[in-house]
């Protein structure tokens, strides 16, 4: 995911002339070195100082320039959060926001690398939109429509490798989801690396009768209200997936949604109010915490025998 979307940094900016990247002294990490190789008199290293980061991406954006800020997730999202709330959201200036190493991925820097609450964070600043991509494939092409969306974007990668689910040349659009499997008996919906485990529960599923819709909900806000709502009235199971705190993330936009729009039946994995903890493969951190196909699988069944 982060090789897709530094190699698609590069091809962006010999597309627009005004896109700049800033990044704290993680270029290798966040593949923006490739941007600064390519572009060296557009790239800022402004080294390990994430507020002071948005406010110069801030600043170039009110002076027409296209800056996308990089970092890790927990840093950028957790000390940069007054910058970007008061610079940037508030006045909605066109700044990208593009994080890695998110969720469990910096499985082995341990909880204080891990950033399991910055989509709440994120999604609760007014103005900003917040983009979860499942895949290489689909961070390239996340990272394009972020571009071209009007407005701050918050567009969160991991660190490791994810299974490929889009073929190269993907569009995705900001705010429609994209249904992966159509089915009558459940759906579930996720995001980032849940999605691959998604359909490996569908797929488990289908061996046992039951005919389970697959979503990959990419955009958080603005969600896919229309997705949602059909999915709960088609289907009366919604189970989500999202490798983040089930406190304020997916889990919590789609109950939300569904709470207003059609009650339903609802199960969501993500990670238990806790933090995550340094382990020695990524594997077998997903695993500890519940976030498995089987685990899915298993609230899909559930679910379903609650249905309304």
């Amino acid at each position: 995911m982060r090789e897709d979307f530094g190699r698609a940094l590069v091809s962006l900016g010999e597309e627009f002339e005004e896109l700049v990247v800033l990044d704290p002294d993680v270029s290798t990490s966040t593949r923006t070195c490739y941007f600064a190789e390519r572009f060296p008199k557009r790239f800022l290293n402004v080294g390990v100082s994430e507020q002071d980061m948005i406010g110069m991406a801030a600043g170039l954006a009110a002076s027409g320039m296209l800056p996308i800020a990089t970092g890790f997730a927990v840093f950028v999202a957790g000390r940069g959060w007054e910058q970007i709330r008061n610079t940037v959201a508030r006045q909605r200036l066109n700044v990208k926001i593009a994080v890695t190493h998110s969720g469990l991925s910096d499985h082995g820097d341990g909880s204080s690398h891990q950033s399991v609450e910055d989509i709440a964070i994120m999604r609760s600043i007014p103005n900003m939109a917040v983009v979860v991509p499942a895949d290489g494939a689909s961070a390239s092409a996340a990272l394009r429509s972020s571009i071209l969306y009007e407005g701050p974007v918050y567009l969160r990668l991991g660190r490791e490798e994810t299974p490929r689910i889009y073929e190269e040349g993907l569009e995705l659009d900001l705010g429609a989801a994209e249904v992966l499997r159509d089915g009558s008996d459940a759906t579930i919906i996720a995001n980032g690396i849940m999605v691959s485990m998604a359909l490996e529960a569908a797929a488990l599923l289908a061996h046992e009768g039951l005919d389970v819709r697959v979503v990959d909900m990419h955009t958080v806000k603005p969600l896919d209200l229309d997705c949602v709502e059909k999915a709960a009235r088609e289907t009366g199971a919604i189970v989500t997936a999202e490798e983040h705190s089930v406190i304020g993330g997916l889990g919590g936009a789609v109950s939300e949604a569904i709470s207003e729009l059609r009650p339903t039946a609802m199960a969501r994995i993500g990670i238990r109010d806790r933090f995550g903890e340094s382990s020695r493969t990524y594997g077998e951190l997903l695993e500890k915490l519940g976030l498995t196909s089987r685990a899915i699988a298993e609230a899909a069944r559930s679910t379903v025998r609650r249905r309304i």
